[in-house]
């Protein structure tokens, strides 16, 4: 009888394939919110774009920790909740130095509507 593998024997393609697929998904992530921030319109560079929860007591989980491991469904049930802002704004709105007003939550409905 054949010797069973085991993970050790695996993990590094385990990793890359893990590695691979968070990167789809948020790539994903980013399309369906638009590629770029809500705020000022940044779209230059992928990876300095934040997801930012509207309203912290609805938040289910944390995108960017550990949320891109989750199905797609429930990856766009989240970011229903969220907006794409950079990390410029995402620090200014965190630091109370930026409000979002009524209109960029509008434009983030009228975004995920469409694409839904």
């Amino acid at each position: 009888m054949p010797e069973k593998r085991k993970y050790k024997d695996r993990a590094e393609y385990l990793k890359k394939a893990v590695s691979k697929r968070r990167k789809a998904l948020r790539r994903k992530a980013l399309d369906y919110l638009g590629n770029k921030c809500k705020i000022c319109g940044y779209a230059k560079y992928e990876g300095a774009l934040d997801f930012h929860h509207l309203d912290k007591n609805h938040k289910g989980f944390g995108l960017s920790e550990k949320g891109m491991t989750r199905s797609w469904t429930r990856i766009k049930e989240e970011l229903d909740k969220c907006i794409l802002v950079c990390a410029n704004c995402h620090r200014e709105i965190h630091g109370d130095k930026l409000q979002l007003s009524k209109r960029k939550l509008r434009l983030k409905n009228k975004v995920n509507c469409r694409e839904a």
